[in-house]
């Protein structure tokens, strides 16, 4: 069990193993393929320019997906801690699925942006919300401006959004808490590096992640079940 301090400042980073104890695949679970593409194909700016539909057809596949799934008992203990801990609290995932917030987070910073919002690839208009799935349009939509609307994620190849609240909240967190993260996906691989030998370093998830070593402390185990009794508040 974990308790915390009154001067504790905690950083949790949250990645697609907590979101599949929810139901959503991660994408190792697909096998990285989506109709015989690699996800990387779908998922770039040169795939948006080269087939705009194709990659809008992958995005409604996922919000579809994500729109039937639920909060698990991770994401509550989180939001509980949250509650607890306030501003001492920041929490940034990986995972573009608004699980986090369904379960009443609410400072949540998604790195790789969010699933059920939208941006114009063109002009600086605010992304906003968006549930529609363009599967079947035989138009995909335009902004005012012109431009074409495409989802509000982070694509391979693009910069993570919020890095530098990120970068801020780690220089000033002494607990660092991974999450069903596999380790492998850079920038956020390198956090707990950031971090380590100056604050308390934890890894949850079932299975250990690539950089394991970088942490103090390891538990395996399903998310929804090892936080509930593992965080005390």
């Amino acid at each position: 069990m974990l308790a915390f301090s009154s001067n504790d400042c905690v950083f949790i980073l949250t990645g697609a193993g907590t979101s599949a104890e929810s139901g959503i695949p991660t994408f190792r679970d697909a096998g990285g393929l989506w109709r015989n593409y690699r996800f990387e194909e779908v998922a770039s700016l040169a795939a948006w320019e080269r087939a705009p539909r194709l990659v809008w057809e992958f995005y409604s596949m996922r919000r579809r997906v994500a729109s039937a799934a639920k909060p698990n008992p991770a994401h509550f203990a989180v939001t509980e801690l949250e509650r607890a801990l306030q501003d001492r609290l920041f929490l940034c995932t990986q995972n573009v699925d608004n699980l986090h917030r369904q379960a009443g987070s609410q400072r949540v910073v998604h790195m790789h942006g969010e699933l059920f919002k939208s941006r114009c690839d063109r002009c600086a208009r605010s992304p906003f919300d968006d549930t529609k799935t363009y599967d079947s349009d035989p138009k995909l939509p335009r902004c005012e401006c012109g431009g074409r609307i495409r989802p509000h994620i982070c694509w391979f190849g693009e910069t993570p959004f919020g890095m530098d609240h990120i970068f801020q909240a780690l220089a000033r967190c002494s607990v660092f808490i991974a999450i069903g993260t596999s380790g492998v996906v850079e920038p956020a691989a390198s956090f707990v590096r950031r971090v380590r030998g100056r604050a308390r370093t934890i890894y949850i998830g079932p299975e250990e992640p690539a950089n394991r070593d970088s942490f103090t402390e390891c538990h395996l185990g399903p998310a929804g079940q090892i936080l509930p009794q593992f965080l005390i508040v």
